[in-house]
């Protein structure tokens, strides 16, 4: 089903409290199938000006292995083998007729987002891009990927405090009126509350992750690798409704790239500090994180631990060899001499920690569009290492199960192009009344074994002690 060609945005400007959060809105959509939230979080971070809730979508694919299910916007289902990413692509052009051009009014405000596709691709949505080994075991039913299309969607600019209401022609959309009555009132908790039932329990112990990381440093030593990401994950058991553990969490964290995707089975809660892939009008950017030390309540402390951190060989080392594997990445869909390091090696600090963030940009070449690059660089470097693809070999073969969600991506593709991605670190995983959550960090051949188990641990600080206080 193809739509008018003349395909035109209606933006709405919402009569709304400036003072008044995204979440109290998103709260009603919160337990409906294929609500998303990209959350800023009420963070100061520069990356943090812009709140986007969708729900209801008119198309939706999800994907495990290369096996996609795909539910059209005559809700025909159907059931495809091939690329996720081209499944996607495709479905995006049939259900938007992208042949034609989305038009803007200049007079209308400049916003991140209007329509399109939001939703997430996960770690192991890899390996339909690279020939991987099988060795951890697969014991999720969610998806690999699961995006959702969009026709509408409501944002909220944090340095004006104004919302709107972005709607396509041709399609059912919200009436304004309704977000603003919602607006008005706070709404009352009806859900289930949120508790933990179990303690968290880790599928490594000390001496099985120092084995493991021993092995890595085996590896380094014969020359498959320069660094090597390897993760632990906790999980425990819950009642409730994961909305509730994401409200505590985005509180506590106030991470740039916050997410919650409610999905029929299951739902994704992530404070992700880190951006994997932005696209703005062809310019190219990412920001990896490599590099971490904990805060510090001290302000003297704290203030050591970012010199310590500025100062550190191994970190910047760390670093410098995400920012060229990402070069890489970059120029396999970017034109030739238009890939730069703008920012090398900034501290940048969040809740829990302080980090590393380089900056890499780019430009598009004319064959090449934002999906083609998520999937040239896909998973992100920062959480692998380098070389990509015999890091995550041995990460597959070191990790006892597979990651999922955790370090793969969450963002959103408009309707003309533009895109912006997370890196789906500090993300956890709800299924089956199972919470799963991971943690870790990049090994290279100076890397501690105890120095790296405790950083680990740093960087859920504000995660799992704060899920734990609701346990009953």
């Amino acid at each position: 089903m193809l739509h008018s060609a003349n395909q035109n945005y209606q933006i709405q400007t919402l009569r709304i409290d400036p003072k008044t959060d995204i979440t109290d809105i998103f709260h009603r959509y919160s337990d409906q199938s294929w609500s998303m939230l990209l959350d800023s979080s009420n963070s100061q971070h520069k990356n943090a000006r812009f709140d986007i809730m969708v729900a209801q979508p008119v198309a939706w694919i999800t994907a495990k292995g290369h096996t996609c299910t795909i539910c059209d916007i005559d809700q025909t289902r159907t059931i495809k083998s091939g690329d996720p990413i081209t499944l996607l692509r495709e479905l995006m052009q049939t259900t938007f007729d992208l042949a034609a051009p989305t038009n803007r009014s200049p007079s209308l405000p400049t916003l991140p987002f209007g329509c399109g596709a939001v939703g997430f691709f996960g770690y192991d949505l890899g390996r339909c891009f690279e020939e991987l080994p099988h060795y951890s075991r697969e014991s999720y039913e969610t998806p690999d990927m699961a995006v959702g299309l969009y026709a509408w969607s409501l944002i909220k600019d944090n340095h004006t405090g104004t919302f709107y209401l972005c709607c396509l022609d041709g399609f059912d959309s919200p009436q304004a009126e309704q977000f603003e009555q919602n607006a008005q009132t706070k709404p009352t908790t009806t859900h289930n509350t949120f508790t933990l039932t179990s303690e968290w329990h880790a599928n490594m112990d000390e001496a099985q992750y120092k084995q493991n990381l021993a092995k890595v440093h085996d590896y380094l030593r014969a020359g498959d690798c320069y660094q090597v990401n390897l993760a632990q994950r906790f999980q425990s058991d819950y009642s409730g409704t994961p909305w509730q553990a994401y409200t505590s969490l985005r509180e506590a964290n106030r991470a740039p790239f916050s997410a919650y995707i409610n999905l029929p089975h299951s739902s994704v809660i992530s404070i992700s500090p880190e951006r994997f892939l932005s696209v703005r009008s062809g310019q190219v950017e990412t920001q990896p994180i490599k590099g971490t030390r904990p805060r510090s309540t001290d302000k003297k402390e704290d203030e050591q631990h970012i010199q310590a951190l500025q100062s550190s060989v191994k970190d910047r080392a760390e670093n410098l060899m995400i920012v060229d594997l990402l070069r890489n990445d970059l120029s396999k869909s970017c034109q030739d001499h238009s890939i730069q390091v703008p920012q090398l090696f900034a501290v940048e600090s969040f809740a829990a920690v302080h980090h590393l963030v380089s900056t890499v940009t780019g430009k598009l070449t004319p064959k090449h569009d934002a999906l083609s690059l998520l999937r040239g660089a896909f998973p992100g470097g920062s959480i692998t290492g380098a070389p990509k693809i015999r890091a995550m070999e041995i990460i597959d073969e070191l990790e006892p199960h597979k990651r999922n969600i955790y370090c793969g991506s969450i963002g959103y593709i408009d309707l003309n192009g533009d895109m912006d991605t997370s890196i789906c670190i500090r993300t956890l995983l709800c299924e089956n009344n199972t919470i799963y959550c991971w943690a870790g960090g990049g090994i290279v051949l100076d890397s501690v074994d105890k120095d790296e188990y405790q950083e680990s641990f740093d960087k859920v600080s504000k995660i799992l002690p704060v899920l734990a206080k609701l346990k009953g």
